[in-house]
């Protein structure tokens, strides 16, 4: 695996699932790591079976909170996890506060973090990751607005590359669209979503995925990326338990 020696890595949403995955990953390979999420708990929890990490709590939703987070570490490597769990029911079910959860939440963290690394900005050769979906890709009828939400991460990691690269700033914003994660506590919400609505068992839905992806192969793939942030592969990239796979500028446009 790459190395990250001598980098710093901020990860949001870095205290479960993939993202704790991602944080393992980078303290395994060299990196100072800090990891950032709402609730203590879980960050204590980490820092007890993690030994190396710093940990911040705060609610990355905020206005100031990407302030607040390069006033503690000022990364190379940000990774723009966090978010909540979508609704799983179809939308006539759903209130109008369910359908925009994602947005209120996912959305707000990526563009305030994005906006905040280029307003900053962070170091030349920093690299921004922001943790997508699929779903954005295909849809997502359960979800409600998690799919557009997801899509619009897409368009804020370009529109934030076109102002580094305007700017002369030398950032690089990528954004990755993992498959459902079925070992995630995530994965499993959407698992038993899509296999009730359908009238199928969990493990009958597990079986018609097409090489689902393990949050190890995920993390592993968001590291290898930062750790050789190569332009000509492109800027966004699906993640399946085939690997990394470069999604082609048309179909993100």
């Amino acid at each position: 695996m790459a190395s990250l020696c001598g980098k710093k890595m901020v990860v949001i949403g870095g205290s479960r699932g993939i993202g704790r995955r991602i944080v393992e990953a980078g303290i395994r390979n060299g990196a100072q790591v800090l990891a950032v999420a709402r609730q203590q708990a879980p960050l204590q929890q980490l820092a007890l079976e993690v030994p190396g990490v710093e940990t911040l709590a705060l609610d990355a939703r905020e206005e100031n909170a990407p302030w607040k987070v390069f006033g503690v570490l000022t990364p190379d490597v940000l990774i723009l996890g966090g978010g909540v769990f979508p609704p799983a029911a179809p939308i006539y079910e759903q209130s109008w506060q369910q359908f925009s959860t994602n947005w209120e939440n996912d959305v707000r963290i990526a563009f305030n973090f994005s906006k905040a690394a280029l307003k900053r900005p962070l170091p030349a050769g920093a690299s921004v990751v922001l943790m997508s979906s699929c779903a954005a890709l295909g849809g997502s009828p359960l979800s409600g607005g998690y799919a557009g939400a997801k899509r619009t991460q897409m368009f804020i990691a370009n529109y934030s590359q076109k102002e580094s690269d305007r700017l002369g700033l030398g950032l690089r914003f990528m954004a990755i669209a993992p498959r459902i994660i079925p070992d995630t506590e995530f994965g499993k919400h959407a698992i038993a979503g899509y296999s009730r609505y359908l009238g199928i068992s969990a493990a009958d839905f597990v079986q018609s995925m097409v090489a689902p992806p393990t949050s190890c192969v995920v993390a592993t793939a968001v590291i290898e990326l930062v750790a050789y942030p190569d332009r000509s592969l492109g800027d966004v990239f699906i993640v399946s338990g085939k690997g990394l796979e470069a999604i082609p500028a048309r179909d993100t446009s």
